[in-house]
Parts: structure tokens; sequence; C-alpha cells
């Protein structure tokens, strides 16, 4: 029997987590993004040239590449976490860790992809 939950949708987006909340809702939309960036790639593998068309798009690299690393910095911060329980108490250290982190390595990758899509 499953719990009975009347949250309506702006009391939910009212929710004032914080950055712990901020990095939960960002992990799920960037496991989202790499599920729609895996299938536009295996696409563009099989010869459709729209999707191969949609891969070398700057504006498609920006968008994917922020989310997608997102995800695997705060999935790594996850993992280090869940195998250290000993670290759970510097769980808000670690996010703020994790983006710095995430600034600086999305700051490099985006430059790389604005260099080469702007002739730099």
């Amino acid at each position: 029997m499953g719990l009975n939950r009347n949250i309506s949708l702006s009391a939910g987006l009212g929710y004032k987590g914080g950055s712990a909340y901020l990095t939960y809702i960002l992990h799920r939309i960037g496991g989202s993004a790499l599920f729609i960036f895996f299938t536009v790639y295996i696409l563009s593998l099989l010869g459709m040239e729209s999707m191969q068309a949609l891969m070398g798009n700057w504006i498609f690299q920006t968008v994917f590449l922020t989310f997608g690393l997102f995800h695997a910095i705060n999935g790594l911060r996850i993992t280090i976490l869940d195998l250290s329980p000993k670290l759970m108490k510097h769980y808000r250290a670690a996010i703020n860790i994790e983006w710095v982190a995430y600034i600086l390595v999305a700051g490099f990758a985006l430059l790389v992809v604005f260099r080469n899509a702007f002739g730099g």
C-alpha cells in the first residue's frame, strides 16, 4: 500500500531544500539529458544524417556537455559519500567542492567547444 501524498506542483517547486535539493534536481535532468544524447549518438552511428548534423551542432554540444558533466561529477560525489559513511557529515562541503570542480571542468570544456564552433 503506497503512501498518500497530497502535494501540489507549486508546493513541490517552492521547496527550499538548498544546494542538496538543487543537485538532486540537476542530477535527474543530467541523467535524462544523457539518455537523449546516447539515443542521438546511436542513431547517428546508424547513419541518420540528421542526427549526425545534430551531433555537430555547437548548441547541442553545449547543452548536453553541461548537463552530462554535472551528472558525472555529482555521481562521483554521491559514490564517494556512499562508500565512506564517515564523510556524510561533510556533505555540504562536498557539494561546494563539487561545484568548484564542475565550474573548472565545464568552463574548460565549453571553452574548447566555443573555440571550435567559432573558428578560434
